[in-house]
């Protein structure tokens, strides 16, 4: 059982307005609540407008302004950004989905495209879209939510492993370009994480070389709230001298 608590620091986002995908649920939800206890506008993005309705209703208090819909279509993402109103501070891009841990020569066209166009092309496409109003600004922080399965090949199906390591290659590009612009983009590669994503087993091959590596190396599950933690200090500016790195949440999984 985890001990872990969060205490909140105080206006560390006041002023800023910071796109969080994802919100509705898990990492996301978790990212977007510590965000905004902490003084900051959030522009909310989900799939679910009724997951999102329920988070404008419980938090009241909170600056919350949602915005339902599919972020892997240019449409939304730009519905996204307008609700910003010119001002984006950060940006955390935790939308995601899990394959069924196919392997290569198993996985279907349609589940390839969808699991790489909701964890990777949408985050391009978000991050291509706030990029302009950083550089005006001369300043911004990117955090992309990664996996455990974009450091090793042992974790996921082929597309969601696949998936995840791109997104580490779009993170230190996106580092390397801006960084000297004001922007900070970094990554963070959750280990298991108590979330709404569930994946099962749909390969017996799978099952049969992951199972055992799993069972023999996968460390307790986190709470959403401590990935919620580093994102959001790397968000901020406590991350102020942290550009380009891979922060691996995972309890020591990646040292094993």
């Amino acid at each position: 059982m985890s001990m872990w608590q969060e205490i909140i620091t105080p206006n560390r986002f006041e002023g800023q307005t910071v796109i969080v995908t994802g919100a509705a649920s898990g990492i996301g939800l978790a990212t977007a609540l510590r965000v905004a206890r902490e003084g900051g506008r959030v522009i909310a993005s989900d799939l679910s407008d009724e997951g999102l309705d329920k988070l404008v209703a419980e938090y009241e208090d909170l600056d919350f302004v949602p915005v339902a819909g599919d972020i892997s279509k240019e449409d939304v993402v730009q519905e996204v950004v307008s609700a910003a109103q010119g001002r984006i501070g950060a940006l955390a891009n935790v939308a995601g989905i899990m394959d069924s841990f196919q392997p290569v020569h198993e996985v279907d066209d349609a589940t390839w495209e969808r699991v790489l166009d909701v964890n990777l092309t949408s985050m391009m496409r978000m991050t291509r879209a706030v990029v302009p109003v950083m550089l005006a600004a001369g300043y911004g922080s990117i955090v992309n939510v990664s996996s455990e399965a974009g450091l090793r090949g042992s974790a996921a199906g082929a597309a969601y492993t696949v998936s995840k390591h791109a997104v580490i290659g779009l993170t230190r590009s996106s580092a390397v370009m801006y960084g000297r612009r004001g922007i900070r983009v970094n990554a963070v590669a959750p280990g298991g994480t108590k979330t709404n994503i569930h994946a099962e087993f749909k390969s017996q091959l799978a099952a049969e070389v992951l199972g055992p590596l799993m069972q023999a190396n996968v460390p307790p599950i986190a709470e959403a709230g401590e990935l919620a933690a580093g994102i959001t200090f790397l968000l901020s500016r406590d991350g102020s001298n942290i550009n380009g790195v891979v922060l691996a949440s995972d309890n020591g999984w990646n040292a094993v």
